[in-house]
């Protein structure tokens, strides 16, 4: 048992509480949010008791993160280093381990051209700085000055607009006719679409969701006919409904 002392806030928990899910929202009694960090109150039968007063950051399988106490598998636990803040480590742990695999999957290399979609997001963001320490030639797309700001700050070589009419055009022109190497799909709909159009011969494409509402329409026909690999990346662990959004 964990006294939360912060709550992650994720797309998930936003379209709930949109009206989105309502047969998950309307299992009552239902209190959303997955990760959680805090100090660990009690343990369970079978658990060391050593682990009393760490402080953790965990998850809790899809519900019962908005709480003031929370109740967590033991093998789930993950110590909060010295000098690393709750807030900031609660932000990170579903997001980090979600990036992290995204990018072990792709395996982006010095001097590919790589792709973030919806880059000033929090999977985005961390996407931007790993794929930039990989070497790798950044091109962030966002809606609004805002995110793109924040992407070039975090060092993102090329930041476009996704929501201007000729965004994939600047991209290529950006990047030269031989294309992307690598994709980060998030958006998918008409986002995705263009954006795998913009991919290389041979690259990857990574697909961890669609923010859109519409996933990202490819044909078997097109993947072969390029040779791009086709990624579909849903995280460490299954979420218990089977109609989110991976």
């Amino acid at each position: 048992m964990v006294e939360v002392a912060a709550a992650g806030v994720n797309f998930i928990e936003t379209t709930v509480r949109a009206g989105a899910f309502a047969r998950t929202a309307n299992q009552a009694p239902y209190a959303p949010g997955n990760e959680v960090g805090g100090v660990i109150l009690e343990v369970g039968p079978g658990v060391d008791p050593a682990l009393v007063s760490r402080r953790v950051v965990t998850g809790t399988g899809g519900r019962g993160g908005y709480a003031e106490r929370a109740v967590a598998a033991a093998d789930g636990l993950v110590e909060i280093p010295d000098g690393l803040d709750t807030e900031t480590a609660v932000a990170l742990f579903v997001h980090g381990r979600t990036a992290v695999g995204l990018v072990r999957e792709t395996r982006p290399q010095k001097g590919e051209r790589v792709l973030v979609e919806a880059a000033g997001g929090g999977v985005g963001s961390l996407l931007v700085q790993l794929a930039k320490r990989a070497g790798a030639t950044v091109v962030a797309v966002a809606g609004g000055e805002r995110k793109l700001e924040l992407a070039r700050g975090l060092g993102a070589d090329v930041a476009v607009d996704y929501r201007d009419p000729g965004w994939a055009e600047a991209v290529r022109r950006e990047v030269g006719e031989g294309g992307l190497e690598v994709v980060f799909d998030s958006v998918g709909g008409d986002v995705g679409r263009e954006a795998f159009d913009l991919l290389a011969g041979g690259g990857r494409f990574a697909v961890f969701g669609f923010a859109s509402g519409a996933a990202t329409e490819v044909t078997a026909g097109e993947i072969l006919g390029k040779g791009v690999t086709v990624i579909g990346y849903g995280g460490a662990r299954p979420w218990p409904y089977p109609e989110y959004p991976h």
